[in-house]
């Protein structure tokens, strides 16, 4: 609970063309050799990521991504890595070798950003190996650009400075219940213990749920399904009562109204998305007909069983629901398909494993193609005839 998950971090995306200095510059900003440093064109193959505290802004995670424009044998792949990591992205850093410097290149990657809606800053790199003239120059035509070199640390200070200056312009990503609980409030937390939980420990929703009452100091008591009445008993004036999405059911029986209900994966929906959006696309389940198909999308990789939520249980209740013959496709990781028109509904895991900034992303994506998107928390709650009801302690 110590850690801030990468999820929650600001993702700062380093972007440029093979051999700008990309990864020197990671490495000086850091003051750590964490990417592998050469001139051969194409060191580095697939993203580097760091996590840091970037004070006094908070925590970050550094992408040093491979090289755009490589014409190396495996640079076409490598470059689509990159600018899927564009998706990720909240804040970038251009890197441009101040000696070849490329206005068109400039342009494209320009393009690129506002495409995504990324801020990001030029860094003129190298920089001691040009005269006073030719620094003017580059100026002249980047002057909002920062010149830099890895062997002047004054440089690199002042670029750590103009770069805490702008993620600072950035809005922190939004509360899971720091704005929906009052402090002091009291929330009960229903876990069950299933043979999909995993032994041991707590998985990430849970944790980050309990670790933002803390700091918001909201009382959380947690229990299982099978302790939750006792637990009402016990406890008085409850707030919020949360669920794992598969005990949607049974919790809202035992807890028969007594106190607001609603899930874990419908309080990440709306931190890492527009819950209205997400609200608006379960409606299609209403309106499927045969033959649709449906893409399954999770954000983690993990072994799955006759239990698992996403491969299983969902397409069940979907089915049941809505009496269609439906398809499934799934997917898992970071992959998301390049074009989603075949598909009539997309549902999304909670997305807990990635940042606002991607499943915004794939929301937008998904709505641009007229493909409705929601997730599994807000699925169970329709199928189980308890979406409303889930969805007013944000009202």
């Amino acid at each position: 609970m110590i850690n801030t998950p990468n999820s929650n971090r600001l993702h700062i995306g380093i972007f440029g063309k093979t051999n700008s200095g990309k990864s020197s510059i990671l490495n000086a900003i850091l003051e750590q050799e964490i990417s592998i440093v050469s001139d051969i064109e194409g060191t580095t193959t697939d993203s580097v990521k760091k996590a840091m505290e970037f004070l006094p802004f908070g925590p970050v995670l550094f992408i040093d991504t491979a090289g755009l424009e490589d014409n190396t044998p495996l640079g076409t792949l490598r470059m689509k890595k990159t600018l899927e990591e564009l998706k990720n992205t909240n804040f970038a850093l251009l890197i441009m070798d101040c000696q070849k410097v490329d206005l068109d290149f400039y342009k494209k990657q320009e393009m690129q950003f506002k495409k995504y809606n990324i801020p990001f800053l030029l860094i003129l790199n190298k920089a001691d190996l040009l005269t006073e003239e030719e620094r003017e120059k580059v100026k002249n035509i980047f002057p909002k650009s920062i010149l830099t070199s890895v062997k002047d640390r004054n440089s690199i200070l002042k670029l750590k400075e103009t770069i805490l200056n702008e993620i600072e312009k950035e809005q922190e990503e939004p509360k899971l219940l720091g704005d929906l609980v009052s402090y002091n409030g009291k929330v009960i937390m229903v876990v069950p213990i299933d043979s999909e939980a995993p032994k041991g420990r707590l998985i990430l929703p849970q944790v980050q749920l309990l670790r933002e009452c803390l700091d918001n100091g909201i009382k959380s008591y947690v229990v299982r399904d099978t302790e939750l009445e006792s637990a009402l008993e016990d406890i008085k004036d409850i707030d919020l009562v949360i669920t794992d999405s598969q005990a949607f059911k049974s919790v809202d029986k035992i807890l028969n109204n007594r106190a607001k209900l609603t899930s874990f994966s419908i309080l990440f929906a709306r931190q890492k998305g527009e819950l209205k959006d997400l609200v608006q696309g379960v409606k299609k389940l209403k309106k499927l007909k045969d033959g649709d198909k449906i893409l399954i999308a999770e954000t983690c990789t993990h072994n799955t069983s006759h239990e698992d939520i996403g491969r299983v249980k969902i397409p069940k209740l979907v089915k049941k629901y809505c009496g269609k013959e439906i398809e499934f496709d799934f997917m898992g990781g970071k992959d998301f398909p390049e074009n989603l028109s075949k598909y009539a509904l997309v549902i999304h895991c909670g997305a807990c494993m990635i940042n606002k900034k991607l499943m915004q992303n794939r929301i937008d994506e998904s709505l641009s193609l007229d493909v409705p998107i929601t997730n599994y928390g807000l699925v169970i709650a329709e199928v189980t005839g308890i979406l409303d009801k889930s969805l007013e302690i944000f009202k």
